[in-house]
Formats: C-alpha cells, sequence, structure tokens
C-alpha cells in the first residue's frame, strides 16, 4: 500500500550550487499534471482574449480608413467640383467681357447713326441741341470668320480678376452712354420727326402731268380786260380731268367754289406756307383732310375766271404770294 503510494508520486530535486544541500519536492502526479493544463488553458485565455482585442482593434481601424477613404472621396470630389466651377465661372467672364465688348461697340454704333441724324437734321436747317460728347464714337468693325486658332495659354486667376475689373468698368462706361443717349434720343427723334415732316411738307413737286407753263407770276397783261394786272402764281395748261397733285404734305383748310377762283382747294403747309390750286373741274379731297406729298387731290379742269383748261397754282408764304418756280422744279416730277 506505501509502494502504490509512493508510485502516484513524483521527487523533485532542487539544486541550487554545491555548497547548499539538495531540497526534495514531492508532487502527485494529478497536481503535476494539472498545473501544465492550467497554464495552457491560461495561455488559451490570454490567446483568445488578444484575438478577440486584435479583431476589435482591426474593426475600428477599417472602419476608420473607410470613413477616411469616404472623406478623401468627398474632398475629391469637392476639389474637382471646385475647379469645375472655377473653369466655368472663367468661361462666363469670358463670355461676358465678349458681350460686353460687342455691346459697347453697338452702343457706338447706336451713338454714331445718332450723330448722323444730327447731322441731316442741321443739314435741313432745323435746330437742336444736345449734349453728347462727339469724341464718343468710334468705328465699328465685325469680323463674322469662324475659322479661330492660336496658341494655347492658360487662363491664371489673377487674369480673370483683371478681366472681371475691365468687364465692369466696361458696364459702367455702358450706363453713362445709356443714360446719355436715353437723354438725347427722344429729343433728336422728335426734331427728325419735325425734319420729317418739315421735308415732306416742303411744297416740291410739280402740281400736274403737264409741264406746259402759260403764265409766270408777277405782273401781266390779264387776258380779260387786256390791262396790267398782278397774277399771283403760275398757270399750267393741260387736259381737262387730268390729275392735279399736292405739291407738299399738309392739311386741307379749303375745298370750296367761287366765281373768279372757281372749284380751288387750298393745302396747309408747315414753316407757314400754303398751296393754292384754282379752277379745277373735280376735287377729290374734304377740308380737315391730310394729304401727302404727290397725292392726287382734284382733276384739272376751267371753272371760274378762266379762259380754257389749266391750273392756277401759287404758294403763300405768310399770308403773302410768293413766286412759286423757287419751291418747284418741272424736272420734280411723280415719275
Amino acid at each position: 500500500m506505501k509502494n502504490a503510494t509512493a508510485n502516484r508520486r513524483l521527487t523533485l530535486l532542487v539544486m541550487r550550487d554545491a555548497q547548499h544541500s539538495v531540497k526534495q519536492i514531492h508532487l502527485s502526479k494529478p497536481l503535476l499534471l494539472a498545473v501544465p493544463a492550467a497554464a495552457v488553458l491560461s495561455l488559451s485565455g490570454l490567446v483568445l482574449a488578444i484575438q478577440a482585442h486584435s479583431s476589435q482593434a482591426i474593426s475600428n481601424l477599417e472602419q476608420k480608413v473607410n470613413l477616411e477613404q469616404v472623406k478623401n472621396i468627398q474632398l475629391q470630389s469637392s476639389i474637382t467640383s471646385r475647379e469645375q466651377s472655377i473653369e466655368r465661372l472663367q468661361t462666363e467672364i469670358i463670355k461676358l467681357s465678349s458681350q460686353a465688348k460687342d455691346m459697347q461697340q453697338k452702343m457706338q454704333h447706336v451713338d454714331q447713326l445718332e450723330q448722323q441724324l444730327q447731322k441731316f437734321i442741321d443739314k435741313h436747317k432745323i435746330s437742336m441741341s444736345t449734349d453728347a460728347p462727339a469724341d464718343k464714337a468710334s468705328s465699328l468693325s465685325w469680323d463674322a470668320s469662324e475659322h479661330v486658332g492660336g496658341e494655347y495659354i492658360a487662363v491664371h486667376e489673377n487674369d480673370m480678376l483683371d478681366l472681371a475689373r475691365e468687364t465692369k468698368d466696361d458696364f459702367q462706361e455702358m450706363q453713362e452712354l445709356l443714360k446719355t443717349m436715353e437723354s438725347n434720343i427722344p429729343h433728336t427723334l422728335k426734331k427728325a420727326q419735325e425734319t420729317q415732316v418739315q421735308i415732306a411738307g416742303n411744297p416740291t413737286v410739280w402740281p400736274t402731268a403737264s409741264k406746259v407753263m402759260t403764265s409766270s407770276f408777277g405782273y401781266r397783261t390779264d387776258p380779260f380786260t387786256g390791262k396790267a394786272a398782278f397774277h399771283a402764281g403760275i398757270d399750267i395748261a393741260g387736259d381737262n380731268g387730268g390729275p392735279v397733285y399736292a405739291a407738299g404734305a399738309g392739311k386741307v383748310i379749303t375745298a370750296e367754289e367761287s366765281g373768279a377762283r372757281g372749284r380751288y382747294i387750298v393745302i396747309e403747309h408747315p414753316g407757314g406756307l400754303q398751296t393754292w390750286y384754282m379752277h379745277l373741274s373735280k376735287i377729290l379731297v374734304n377740308i380737315g383732310d391730310t394729304v401727302d406729298k404727290r397725292q392726287q387731290i382734284a382733276q384739272l379742269g376751267s371753272t371760274g375766271r378762266s379762259t380754257g383748261p389749266h391750273l392756277h397754282f401759287q404758294v403763300v408764304k405768310q399770308d403773302k404770294p410768293v413766286n412759286p418756280l423757287p419751291y418747284i422744279r418741272s424736272d420734280n416730277s411723280l415719275n
């Protein structure tokens, strides 16, 4: 029995060095087996814990890496979007600058036309005053070619800022020019309309198809009495019923018949002028009508104090008869 127990026990000899005695430690076999097993279990648990912690740390790192990747992608996208926005902005600034230049040229061209209109008005003796500076106008040139090219030169941010400032200055200049034009053009147009009315109203058209003048303006021998008399117009012979035209645009103030004048018409024109048409066979207008230059207003005849079909035509200026020939010319016909 004692031997069996001894066989289940192990003796460990512990020798420190030669000077010390040997120590004996008696261990049972189950204990000896339990200690390594416990150590192995402890190590296994530690390994598992380390693995679990490592897995958690790796997972956290992976999440952080993924988050950083997402942030990098968003940042890249933001940078790309910003670059695209800058490119679009540069393109729009260039377009706007080009449009500003084109608009400025067109406005200068309009200003040229206004000055030409002013010269036209001045040429026809219509006085007017404008405050438009004479040095605003410049020549207008266009290059409509679609074939373009040239060396590529990158546009820098400073260039865009300079171009934006220049464009702003251009628009400010155009605003000033627009203010001047808004002030001047209505007055110019009004004067142009007055000039148009003046030109259209000037009695310059020969009033009949016939060019045969049988009596001139001034003193003559009266065809009925044979005595000296003053003739206030000119006589133009023609066919009975031939057309009679308005020498200028104006308003009909008389369309009636009298003993000496026969059927006659008086048209009032700008500048205190009137034209008289006498001995008509038929009147085609009424009092108050507005007639155009070269418009047929009557038919030639021999009514009133007349020796044969003809038109007595006279021009009255400031209520005084004047020679019609300086106003009308036989070559200023309807053709």
